[in-house]
């Protein structure tokens, strides 16, 4: 297996995507969606207005700095101006449904009325002619006719509106998909992590049988100092689908950050999680990280792991920063393990910084 990776070696220019990807980078720019699309227009110059504005930005502008010149100039595709929008059309819609609904029941009311009006007159009349006779159902005959047509009004009107509510919310939801999802690989970014493994503590089954699997590619430094970020970038997402491919479709897969990913396992002891985690870190080191184009090989690529039990931690916080420490673990023995964090001994607490970051 031989996965295509970005060429490195041929001096071509890069493409506008590898670009933004760069730049936003050096800047220290989150890789939100959002984002990029401010980052295209300002670089691509389709937007002069937004360009001259863009340049004077600091050279690492804060989210509050780009969300305003987003909402600015794509107010309806943009953060808080589509939930604004959004919910502004969902009151509006259910305003019109809701006087629809009253007008109805209005009517129906009326016809009510006509009906009883109607049978309290006929119960009171031993004889009549034919022209009365005749008159009453007229009426009767008119406001059934006219209820019916407005109930099928009504039911018409309440289709349109029910499917322009549910495209209101298709929109929101491929939003909160968008802004829970990393860019380069298209898993669960850092804040979807952050919500899912905070679901672990709420009952005592999945604290009983929840467990947290860390990852981090080792020596990524060094690839992308030899290789080049675009080859780097390229290694990010063939791994993410590794992750993918590996694992069952109900684990939850993310990318937390620069190359570290993460699984959320739930309904395994602790040896199966483990186990879980060595058939992940298996396929990576079995696949072959080349360019087909021009042979160069980029690997050999591994990963090192830290597994943590739920049950082992206080709450989220405390999981992750022991799974944390069980990675720490793999790296000081040689990388490219598992290493479970029950298995580590108790006066290896600390954490030393500038061994584990220089990988």
């Amino acid at each position: 297996m031989q996965p295509a990776v970005a060429q490195n070696e041929q001096r071509v220019a890069p493409d506008i995507a590898t670009t933004i990807a760069t730049t936003m980078r050096q800047m220290g720019v989150v890789g939100l969606p959002r984002n990029y699309e401010i980052f295209y227009e300002a670089m691509t110059g389709s937007n002069p207005e937004l360009s001259l504005e863009f340049v004077t930005l600091s050279k690492r502008p804060t989210q509050i700095e780009l969300d305003r010149i987003g909402q600015k100039y794509f107010a309806q595709s943009h953060g808080q101006g589509i939930v604004e929008n959004a919910r502004d059309v969902i009151a509006r819609e259910l305003e019109e449904v809701a006087k629809l609904l009253r007008n109805g029941q209005s009517h129906i009311q009326k016809y009510g009325r006509i009906l009883h009006e109607t049978s309290s007159g006929l119960e009171n009349r031993t004889a009549m002619s034919r022209e009365l006779l005749q008159k009453i159902v007229g009426v009767v005959s008119t406001a059934t006719t006219s209820t019916i047509e407005r109930g099928q009004e009504v039911a018409a009107t309440l289709g349109e509106k029910t499917a322009e509510l549910e495209n209101v919310k298709s929109k929101l939801e491929e939003y909160k998909r968008l802004a829970d999802t990393d860019p380069l690989t298209h898993i669960w970014n850092r804040r979807a992590f952050d919500k899912e493994i905070a679901k672990i503590y709420d009952d005592k089954k999945s604290i009983a049988f929840g467990a947290l699997i860390l990852a981090d590619i080792d020596a990524f430094k060094e690839i992308n100092d030899r290789f080049g970020h675009p080859v780097g970038d390229k290694i990010l997402q063939i791994v993410a689908n590794i992750f993918k491919s590996t694992v069952r479709d109900d684990m939850f897969v993310a990318r937390t950050g620069g190359e570290e990913f993460a699984i959320i396992v739930a309904g395994s002891g602790e040896d199966t999680t483990a186990q879980i985690a060595d058939r992940v870190r298996v396929a990576v080191e079995q696949t072959v990280f080349a360019n087909k184009q021009t042979g160069v090989n980029y690997g050999p690529i591994t990963i090192s792991m830290g597994v943590c039990m739920a049950a082992d931690a206080e709450g989220p916080d405390d999981l992750y920063a022991k799974a944390d420490r069980a990675l720490y673990a793999s790296k000081v023995a040689g990388r490219n393990r598992v290493t479970k964090f029950s298995a580590i001994p108790e006066h290896r607490t600390g954490k030393n910084w500038l061994i584990y970051k220089t990988d």
